[in-house]
């Protein structure tokens, strides 16, 4: 009788214990629907109210070269702000050796116009540039 009791005390042992990866599983997937929801959300911090007009930009046109004027005459290049005086410097660096390039200008109407034309006219000079866009909304 005491054999049988060791017997069953050997078998209760060797048990294998498994890891449930459900948990695991479900905690990234909600991981990534938050950062999906919310990556949108940080890209758009820069508040601008575009002019509306009737044209519309290409569809197909690369929107690589960016340049924001808030309401408050601040200047960002891509999302990033940049200084008044920097804003030429950054932009021969980010064309680089490519030519033909087309820089897009969003003003906000807030924004000073004499400001923007006086950007507009400094990017034009920069060796690369092809074309300087001014950036409209679509009037509805």
């Amino acid at each position: 009788m005491i054999r049988r009791f060791k017997r069953r005390r050997k078998r209760s042992y060797n048990t294998s214990q498994e890891i449930s990866l459900t948990p695991l599983i479900d905690t990234a997937l909600t991981l990534l629907i938050i950062f999906m929801v919310a990556a949108p959300m940080v890209q758009n911090s820069i508040r601008i109210t575009l002019p509306q007009g009737k044209a519309q930009e290409a569809g197909n046109a690369q929107q690589d070269l960016v340049v924001y004027v808030d309401a408050n005459s601040k200047i960002f290049l891509n999302g990033k702000p940049v200084a008044d005086d920097a804003l030429i410097q950054s932009i021969q660096a980010e064309i680089g050796k490519d030519q033909e390039r087309t820089v897009f200008v969003k003003g906000d109407v807030g924004a000073a116009y004499g400001k923007i034309i006086e950007l507009v006219d400094q990017i034009k000079v920069v060796g690369g540039v092809k074309y300087v866009a001014l950036a409209t909304q679509k009037r509805a």
